[in-house]
């Protein structure tokens, strides 16, 4: 029992304070956390294209449970779910960032700095508001929170210190994960992955100390 207590006290959870070392050893606390990273990894050779779509899914499903109280893992299952759950939030993704795109594409053809400045302000502002929608959309995956733009971007401000925390982590997260590449390059496709699994952890104790986000039930 005494050892059962200490394993649960030392498990990172939503309950763990946001910091480098948390966030970092996330993916990596267990056996099952570290087998869903590389088979991750895998999917994205075996299933090109497909594979970031189900890890996207994956990191949904998996932030789904953090907030429902449950293990994390395994988060590789119903495939077709996962997919559904990549496909709907890249759809957001694509939905944020296509106005910006398109006021840059128009700004470069004319040659105006006043809509590439435009362009410039708008992609800061989606990559600003998408962990706002992807991490209430896990709540209860409901795609209502995706397309709406503003009350994303107001979530993330709301969240305050521990928002632009969760980034700069995850930008840290990012920079180390090139280090894959010094590994004939496959090593970027498991730390790419092991990226992407920080990140979703870090916004999602962001938002839950802020908002104190919970899942109503089993995931769907």
């Amino acid at each position: 029992m005494p050892t059962t207590n200490t394993r649960e006290s030392e498990a990172v959870s939503l309950r763990s304070e946001l910091r480098l070392r948390n966030s970092f050893m996330f993916p990596l606390q267990s056996r099952a956390a570290r087998r869903e990273v590389l088979w991750g990894a895998a999917l994205l050779v075996l299933l090109p294209g497909v594979g970031w779509v189900l890890n996207m899914g994956h990191r949904i499903q998996m932030v789904h449970h953090m907030l429902a109280g449950r293990d994390c893992w395994p988060a590789w299952v119903n495939y077709p779910r996962l997919l559904r759950h990549g496909l709907v939030t890249l759809g957001g993704m694509i939905f944020y960032y296509l106005p910006g795109l398109a006021c840059l594409y128009a700004g470069l053809r004319l040659g105006s700095a006043a809509l590439v400045a435009l362009a410039a302000a708008l992609l800061a502002a989606a990559t600003v508001a998408i962990p706002g929608y992807m991490t209430n959309y896990c709540v209860s995956f409901d795609p209502a929170e995706i397309y709406n733009p503003l009350r994303a971007l107001r979530r993330c401000l709301e969240a305050g210190a521990s928002y632009w925390r969760a980034w700069l982590i995850a930008l840290c997260a990012l920079a180390l994960s090139f280090a894959g590449l010094l590994a004939l390059g496959v090593g970027f496709l498991v730390t790419s992955v092991w990226f992407w699994q920080v990140a979703g952890f870090s916004f999602a104790t962001a938002f839950s100390q802020r908002h104190r986000l919970r899942s109503p039930g089993p995931a769907e």
